[in-house]
């Protein structure tokens, strides 16, 4: 009865809430019956209840391939270059903004940077093979200028991991920073007021008053990106990649991508799918132990 009270007081503030509510449910909780067919040799024609269960045979399957370890390696890899690498990012952009003091050229700033996220990673690896071509890229046609000979940036195995993580540097920094810029919006001035009497300039005021008051926003989105770690966005790699690269740029979402939807390998590709998500929340669960060991409030 109680309950109900409440939710009659505060209608609007949950009718609010329900459009988020239902997309959750809808589109995360109720496809997640769907991993059973990872215990089965799932057939289209026979339907989830009438497809024989075969237990972990998949599982035993994928750990045994031979790609097992360079998809594992390959995703991981990417993975953690773009949490040492990309992560700090949208941190120190968002520090920079803050301290622009003209609000004209804020928003300037803020606009250009936040523009790359609205564009889709076609249009990025065009903009890519535009630039890095060894034939017609811009890059290689102005090398010989300065001296250098042309450089094969697109199809060197070397560079590729570097060159997917500068897309994602370029492409998601600025969007990355809003969070951050709302942190530090409500950082109290006076902490800062207290800091210039104790003598502190502008980097040290950044150091010893916005960091450790952003710090658990920024625990928190790590430990969030650890979550992902296994993903490491199929539309990036599966664009960038070719036959001389392919070594260092199958990953398991290309991996599913081949096997799920251009073999019909239904059972197999859940399956896979179903690992990638178990050790998300293994490290999920990991991390937020250890931000709580030492203090931080981490995600529950």
């Amino acid at each position: 009865m109680n309950i109900l009270s409440g939710i009659r007081k505060d209608l609007f503030l949950y009718l609010l809430i329900l459009p988020g509510v239902l997309y959750f449910l809808l589109f995360k909780y109720v496809p997640m019956w769907g991993i059973i067919i990872s215990f089965q040799d799932y057939s289209p024609y026979m339907g989830v209840w009438k497809s024989p269960w075969v237990g972990f045979r998949h599982f035993q399957e994928l750990f045994t391939n031979p790609d097992f370890m360079i998809l594992f390696r390959n995703t991981m890899v990417i993975s953690l270059m773009n949490i040492v690498f990309y992560f700090p990012m949208p941190i120190i952009v968002a520090l920079l903004l803050n301290e622009v003091r003209s609000a004209l050229f804020k928003r300037l700033i803020q606009s250009v940077v936040y523009l790359p996220h609205f564009l889709s990673w076609v249009v990025i690896a065009g903009i890519t093979f535009l630039l890095f071509s060894q034939s017609g890229g811009i890059i290689n046609k102005m090398l010989p200028y300065f001296g250098y000979s042309t450089f094969d940036f697109l199809t060197n195995s070397k560079v590729f991991w570097w060159m997917l993580t500068v897309q994602s540097i370029w492409k998601e920094t600025g969007w990355g920073t809003i969070i951050y810029l709302a942190a530090i919006a409500g950082v109290d001035p006076q902490l800062y007021e207290a800091a210039k009497m104790d003598g502190a300039n502008r980097l040290q005021q950044i150091w010893h008053v916005t960091l450790p008051s952003i710090r658990n926003i920024i625990i928190t989105l790590l430990i969030l990106r650890l979550g992902q770690i296994m993903d490491v966005g199929f539309e990036q790699v599966f664009l960038m990649m070719n036959s001389a690269v392919s070594e260092v740029a199958d990953v398991f979402e290309t991996y599913v991508y081949r096997n799920g939807i251009q073999q019909g390998q239904f059972s197999y590709s859940t399956a896979v799918g179903l690992f990638k998500s178990v050790i998300g929340l293994i490290l999920v669960i990991l991390a937020n132990k250890l931000a709580k060991r030492y203090g931080e409030e981490g995600l529950y």
